[in-house]
């Protein structure tokens, strides 16, 4: 069977994931033959997102953040429905591999995988549809070392402009990527790499992640969520202008084909900036719980994972085998995965998700016993795909695919 969203049909899906009590342990009953951890793609729930992410995307085409999914057929899927177009991946080896079925690629972070280099810039049709992203000489020097320009292809290149924001106290707000903030300086690299032999600037780049990937209305939190929402409210507008500037400034000195921003959090702000042409996004897709804390939306739970109880250390307790996938960033409580189903499970404050063990208390874990399932949601993208060979597809009940991980294809690039 081959996988595909039908995102035409998905405004009448099945939407059982908003009764938690019908939804989960009819997982467990599609799944039950299956030995754990089972990671589950629940198909309407995959089509709802893809289709809401469209929308809120109103129409600027959202190419598929690779990271947050790391698997293949998910990808080539989307590829085939209206809205999406081309693929952000995160190393170079991934694009060379995803190159064999997607046309167009563009790395999103700087390379230094000089043998991928190498197949890169030694094959034509590769070095047509694969985008290498930079922000510095010192990254073309690199490549030049591999392969000077007379002895390979022309690479195509995107310039990354620093989408953070600088405040007077606060500081910088955003992550730490390109060192080109200014449009001025953008301008100067791009009339640099214009001048250099071997390399075409293709297109533009500019990740707000303060904004895509702060949540703004966190559980819990409405502090945080007031303060949050504070300061995206100000670093949009100063981004959208500023950034129209460099776009304005590179263009002096390259014909781009599209102008790359936001992420799932921000797509409905990041659409309406004139200058961007395509949207990166990815993590909305699978949905994690992280994403329960915006304010404009909320994607349904399509991808959760299943453990089994093994043990129960006491009445009070029942002990889960495994558990600890936590996601990248500043480690905390909202880095962890989060029990979805039996309600009444928490873990314990002092052991909390565990690499081989997570024991959990709660008036659910006194009727637990060995070899009943609970199922986890992850935080928020690729985490889950490196714990899993596999996803069983689950479509009206029934597993009706299973469908491998990168790392069930044997591939973990990073």
């Amino acid at each position: 069977m081959i996988l595909d969203m039908h995102l035409a049909d998905a405004a009448t899906d099945d939407s059982s994931w908003l009764d938690p009590a019908r939804h989960w342990p009819a997982l467990t009953a599609a799944t039950r033959h299956l030995d754990a951890p089972v990671g589950v793609l629940h198909l309407p729930a995959l089509r709802h997102n893809a289709l809401d992410m469209t929308r809120r995307a109103a129409g600027t085409p959202i190419r598929i953040a690779s990271k947050s999914l790391r698997v293949r057929s998910v990808i080539e899927a989307l590829l085939r429905e209206p809205g999406y177009r081309g693929v952000l991946a995160y190393t170079l080896a991934e694009a060379l591999w995803l190159a064999d079925t997607v046309d167009d690629l563009v790395v999103g972070y700087p390379t230094a995988e000089r043998g991928s280099i190498r197949r890169l810039a030694t094959d034509p049709d590769l070095a047509n549809r694969i985008t290498l992203m930079v922000d510095s000489p010192q990254q073309l020097d690199l490549i030049d070392a591999v392969l000077p320009p007379g002895e390979r292809e022309t690479i195509r290149v995107c310039l990354e402009l620093d989408a953070s924001w600088h405040v007077p106290v606060l500081g910088h707000l955003g992550v730490r990527r390109s060192p080109v903030h200014e449009p001025a300086d953008a301008g100067a690299l791009a009339a640099y790499i214009a001048g250099r032999p071997g390399f075409r600037l293709v297109g533009m780049m500019a990740y707000e992640a303060q904004i895509a990937g702060v949540v703004n209305r966190p559980a819990g939190r409405p502090v945080d969520g007031a303060v949050n929402r504070w300061m995206q409210a100000r670093s949009m507008p100063e981004l959208v202008e500023r950034r129209a500037r460099a776009v304005a400034a590179v263009r002096e000195h390259a014909d781009l084909e599209f102008v790359n921003g936001g992420g799932t959090g921000s797509l409905e702000v990041t659409a309406a900036d004139a200058s961007v042409t395509e949207i990166a996004a990815g993590s909305g897709l699978f949905g994690g719980h992280l994403f329960d804390g915006y304010a404009l939306f909320r994607p349904a739970p399509a991808a959760a994972f299943a453990l089994d109880v093994v043990r129960s250390p006491s009445p009070e307790h029942a002990t889960i085998l495994g558990g600890g996938w936590i996601a990248s960033g500043p480690p905390g409580p909202d880095r962890v995965p989060r029990i979805a189903w039996p309600e009444g499970l928490s873990m314990l404050a002092r052991e909390s998700a565990g690499e081989v063990q997570t024991p959990v208390t709660g008036r659910a874990a006194r009727t637990l016993r060995p070899g009943d399932r609970v199922w986890f949601r992850h935080t928020k993208s690729g985490e889950l795909s490196e714990h899993l060979n596999e996803f069983a597809a689950v479509d009206g009940g029934d597993v009706v695919e299973t469908i491998p991980t990168y790392r069930g294809e044997g591939k973990a690039f990073l």
